[in-house]
């Protein structure tokens, strides 16, 4: 890390979480916390939830949480030590870099992004003024680019000449060719990457200039390609990379959906005709990590571009992604030969219907196979028959495939049981894959549950309060460290005795493990970093009017309850299988004990042996 630890400690305690997220949320008080609609995806009903005290927001609708320092690196797309500097700037706190060499590699950075920034305003005014630069105006005139347009996406001009924009920057060889604006010739010269071409520049999603792509007036010829894009560099990643991100983002939270274009100019189309939320892939297919990014922001993505041509590669990934990252892949259907910057400027209307009528994948594959097949004849009609169970046995839902094959059948006048058959012998192996368990984002119903599960409530108590239960965690620990082997740790040993739910007992180690939950966080699997997110913004159960010191003695005494019950079990199966006998008599009046205030101390003493040697310790 760049920054100390107790520089990062002391901006998080001088920072007020709710008056950071109330600059991008409406915030409403609820209870002890704050909630207000979530800015990470599209929500009608509050489920972001917000814990002033302990400095942590949590969205149960998508998950996303933390802290106000991954907050800010979220909503503005900044590093982990930019976030803190932004923060540490309002609080007035100063902050020292640790690593030298950080903060040289954040100069040279720095550098990077202000060559590129300057050659971006450099293309565009070219465009504006210079006269060299008439037939661009006229071409994009040509293609319903006004001069708003042309300066909302700063549309820039790389004049027919080797080396003006080198000579205008006047940076080393080093940052030419690092920034991908230039090059070193054979002569040892510098020189200018992009000749005679419009520049759409390409921004990072916080707005900041990272790399070009250039198209040439007409068409390709003399062996050009019609679009030249920047290389990878240290500002730019392609398969990271979406053009227009930085000004689709927010309508597209707004949408609850993107759309995906393959160039430039049908982005801007898109914008054009009233569809404010496009971004197109940068010379690269759509990747999971484009997929990754979009699904920070929507739920719903609409492939603006002929998706008739993927094979069942491309339907494949299409499938995984939908079901891991629990997004909808739509595809617009436009006419043929026609894409969204046609459409834009002759028959834009078209295209917002084409837009809102986006149908998912398969149904757009099976849409257009119908559409070029004959169905008179019976021999016709199975022919279609095999192709279609092709494209349907691609799908991984069972569920899905039945449905969409009994369309088919209905649209081919054929019984849905002769094309199950024809279906079931080849997707076997796909079918018993459908039915495994898949891994999906924990569902708040299935954690947010009564308050009686005590294990979840001593974890609740350990997140939101732990200085209450510090003095009677570390007296249990010392009765354990006296029953344990040496160098057998007394807290993980009390917890795993307590503990018969896995994730809570990982939980419960964690927080042991760390000063605070921030820390414990940080370091938890992302299983437990879920959880703890969750009971961070959690709100007290109604009808809880105890002392919090009496609620942790109550909470743990069911503990030990529910630990005294399992150790009996256990001692009892031991004695049936090896023979063992143990006298559980004093086993069970201590946990009878464990129900009355003025016992349950020393019985949770007592009872302690009990359960380490139920655990085997």
């Amino acid at each position: 890390m760049a920054i100390s630890n107790d520089d990062v400690a002391a901006v998080r305690a001088a920072t007020d979480i709710v008056a950071v997220i109330s600059e991008h949320v409406g915030l409403k008080r609820t209870g002890r916390r704050f909630a207000g609609l979530c800015p990470f995806h599209g929500e009608k009903s509050p489920s972001f939830s917000v814990n002033a005290e302990q400095g942590l927001y949590y969205c149960f609708g998508c998950g996303a949480r933390g802290d106000a320092i991954s907050f800010v690196r979220e909503i503005e797309h900044l590093d982990f030590v930019e976030a803190v500097e932004k923060l540490a700037a309002k609080a007035g706190i100063p902050i020292t870099h640790t690593d030298e060499r950080f903060g040289t590699d954040r100069k040279h950075r720095q550098l990077l992004s202000d060559t590129m920034s300057r050659a971006v305003e450099w293309y565009h005014q070219r465009l504006l003024d210079a006269d060299d630069a008439s037939a661009a105006r006229s071409y994009l005139r040509a293609r319903g680019f006004t001069g708003e347009t042309v300066r909302k996406f700063k549309i820039g001009w790389a004049p027919d000449d080797w080396d003006l924009l080198a000579k205008h920057l006047n940076v080393s060889k080093e940052v030419l060719e690092e920034t991908g604006l230039g090059f070193v010739n054979r002569r040892g010269n510098k020189q200018d990457a992009f000749r005679a071409r419009v520049m759409f520049p390409i921004f990072d999603p916080s707005g900041a200039p990272i790399a070009l792509g250039g198209r040439i007036l007409g068409s390709a010829s003399d062996g050009q390609p019609k679009y030249k894009n920047s290389p990878e560099t240290t500002l730019y990643s392609k398969r990271r990379t979406l053009y227009a991100l930085n000004w689709a983002k927010d309508e597209a939270v707004k949408q609850s959906q993107i759309i995906v274009c393959e160039g430039y100019t049908d982005v801007i189309g898109c914008f054009t005709s009233g569809l404010p939320f496009a971004v197109a892939t940068c010379g690269t297919a759509l990747a999971e990590e484009h997929v990754r990014l979009l699904k920070k922001y929507v739920n719903r993505v609409v492939l603006a571009y002929d998706a008739d041509g993927a094979g069942q590669a491309a339907a494949e990934r299409f499938y995984a992604w939908e079901k891991e990252f629990e997004i909808d892949l739509v595809v617009a259907e436009f006419p043929s030969g026609k894409d969204p910057g046609d459409l834009a400027r002759n028959n834009p209307e078209q295209l917002r219907a084409a837009i809102a009528e986006a149908k998912p994948f398969l149904a757009f594959r099976i849409d257009r196979l119908f559409g070029r097949s004959e169905t008179k004849s019976p021999e016709a009609r199975a022919r279609v028959a095999d192709k279609v169970i092709e494209l349907i046995k691609e799908h991984p839902n069972q569920l899905v495939r039945d449905q969409y094959l009994i369309d088919a059948a209905d649209r081919l006048r054929i019984e849905p049981n002769q094309l199950r058959e024809r279906l079931d012998k080849g997707s076997t192996s796909r079918s018993t894959q459908s039915q495994q368990p898949t891994v999906r984002r924990t569902n708040v119903a299935t954690v947010v549950t009564a308050a009686t599960n005590v294990e979840r409530s001593a974890v609740l108590l350990t997140v939101q309060h732990p200085e209450a239960i510090a003095e009677l965690l570390v007296g249990l620990s010392g009765a354990v460290a006296a029953n344990v082997a040496e160098g057998v740790d007394g807290l993980s040993a009390l917890a795993a005795a307590l503990f018969s739910d896995d994730r809570y007992l990982r939980a419960m180690l964690v927080l042991l493990a760390h000063d605070n939950v921030h820390d414990a966080m940080d370091q938890a699997s992302p299983d437990v970093a879920e959880l703890l997110g969750q009971l961070s913004v959690e709100d007290e159960p109604p009808g809880v009017e105890q002392e919090i010191a009496d609620q942790v003695a109550d909470t743990f005494a069911l503990l030990f309850v529910a630990a005294s019950r399992r150790a009996s079990q256990e001692l009892r199966r031991r004695s049936i299988e090896s023979g063992e006998t143990f006298d559980l008599g004093e086993l069970r009046q201590s946990a009878e004990d464990l129900l009355r205030a003025d016992t349950r101390s020393g019985a949770m003493r007592r009872l302690l042996p009990w359960l380490l040697v139920a655990e085997g310790e």
